[in-house]
């Protein structure tokens, strides 16, 4: 490892610029002006695992956007890593409050600035580098790695089950590696073995024909919005409980020693309330704000639509309401069973006087990676010597459904190794990468391969 790791502290400024490189591509997947960008990153990416020496590489084109894959397979005896990322990246607007444009990258103090340098292209690109310095030394890795690398992870993956299903053969491995998540705080690394999963519903509620007068109509028919009002007062009770029937049936509850570890993490309630800037926090009694955003469900209202909305006065008896719900789930809540619970819930909730339509947008399984998993412990052996602190192991909040598929589809437990950090601002204007972080990632993810090697 030494050859591997002398390689990687003298190529620092080339590893930065090339990322540059990287970032520069507008790839904003949800856009169909930047189509060609799409695929120019994609070709970009390919090309340079070419360069590196990668034994098959390929742009697979799918419905939408193209999917890279790459393979070295000349390891036998050795473990398989499958290494799933996006190339793609979320829209930049509003563009204005950008300090830098966000395609053009930029250095400033420790952070490199752009959209996609956390999320994923910086965490993709440390991976390429680390592979690139175990070949560029040895001609060959300490393990058998595919790279399975998207351009639609931020459209849903729209075409990535379908690949999955058609090339499962090809993506044959022991363990799946991701690193699309963060550290728990700058100098606290961290393995995530946990993450929430998600059902997302809309409710539409009609009431009369049209909009009425509500001098000449109110108090003989129901309005939608007060029907709609009332229904999702109804979801949480006062200690925070969602009240949904059955809700609660197959969550698996967190141990003793998952709370103690949670407890034993420098994490202030006062602080995040006063950074959220919140009178006080809220949520399930009973559980601290840690064990309520990784380890129990939620229910949210995320957006409500109806009625007059405009400057001034309208006293009118809107026809029509809306609601967008989501639902974070965990370990072992099922989303086609929450879904259906959460529908018949609401239409036992309605009265008769209203019309009624639920709808599911989308659903996202949870995870759990047991952290005595050997690519687990790998990874941990890994991270200490690339970082040089032992790390704690943290669920997160949020939801990457295809860790789910990959368990369902091909039998593969998630290794997820992320490098953000909680103020990396992904998805926001000033997105960032910490440059340290950076280059420590890329010693970790070279130690890993060894290790897991080994």
């Amino acid at each position: 490892m030494d050859q591997v790791l002398s390689y990687i502290a003298s190529n620092h400024p080339r590893y930065l610029e090339e990322l540059k490189d990287f970032l520069r591509i507008p790839s904003v997947s949800t856009h169909p002006h930047h189509r060609d960008d799409v695929q120019r990153c994609a070709r970009f990416l390919a090309d340079e695992l070419v360069r590196i020496g990668m034994q098959r590489v390929e742009c697979v084109p799918t419905g939408g956007h193209p999917i890279v894959y790459a393979e070295w397979l000349g390891a036998p005896g050795k473990p398989t890593v499958l290494f799933y990322g996006h190339y793609d990246v979320q829209p930049a607007e509003p563009f204005e409050l950008w300090e830098t444009p966000p395609f053009d990258p930029a250095v400033r103090g420790e952070n490199l600035f752009a959209r996609g340098a956390t999320d994923d292209k910086g965490q993709v690109w440390l991976h390429v580098k680390a592979l690139e310095a175990h070949l560029a030394r040895h001609g060959r890795l300490p393990v058998n790695i595919k790279l399975l690398i998207e351009g639609e992870e931020e459209v849903s993956s729209r075409h990535l089950d379908a690949y999955i299903d058609d090339h499962a053969e090809d993506l044959k491995a022991d363990v799946v590696l991701i690193s699309d998540t963060g550290m728990y705080d700058y100098e606290q690394p961290s393995i995530c073995y946990g993450l929430r999963g998600l059902v997302y519903m809309e409710i539409r509620i009609e009431g009369p024909c049209k909009d009425l007068h509500s001098g000449g109509f109110g108090g003989s028919v129901s309005n939608p919005l007060n029907v709609l009002s009332g229904i999702i007062a109804q979801f949480i009770d006062d200690d925070g409980r969602i009240t949904i029937p059955g809700f609660y049936d197959d969550v698996v509850p967190l141990t003793d020693a998952e709370r103690r570890a949670f407890a034993s993490l420098p994490f202030s309630e006062e602080d995040y309330r006063n950074r959220l800037g919140v009178g006080a926090l809220a949520g399930e009694k009973g559980y601290s704000s840690l064990e309520r955003i990784w380890a129990r469900p939620t229910c949210d209202v995320n957006g409500l639509l109806g009625g007059f909305t405009g400057e001034g006065s309208k006293t009118v008896l809107p026809s029509k309401g809306m609601a967008k719900v989501s639902m974070r789930l965990v370990p072992d809540q099922n989303p086609d069973r929450i879904a259906e619970a959460f529908e018949t819930y609401v239409r036992q909730l309605a009265p008769a006087s209203v019309n009624i339509e639920v709808i599911r947008h989308g659903t996202g399984k949870p995870m759990l990676t047991p952290t005595e998993h050997p690519a687990v412990r790998a990874a941990a052996t890994a991270i200490e010597k690339g970082f040089g602190k032992k790390p704690v192991f943290i669920r997160e909040g949020g939801s990457i459904p295809v860790v789910a598929t990959f368990k369902e589809k091909l039998g593969l437990s998630t290794v997820l190794m992320g490098y953000g950090l909680p103020d990396c601002d992904a998805h926001a204007p000033n997105e960032k990468f910490n440059l340290k972080n950076y280059y420590r990632g890329i010693y970790t993810a070279a130690w890993f391969y060894s290790e897991i090697g080994s």
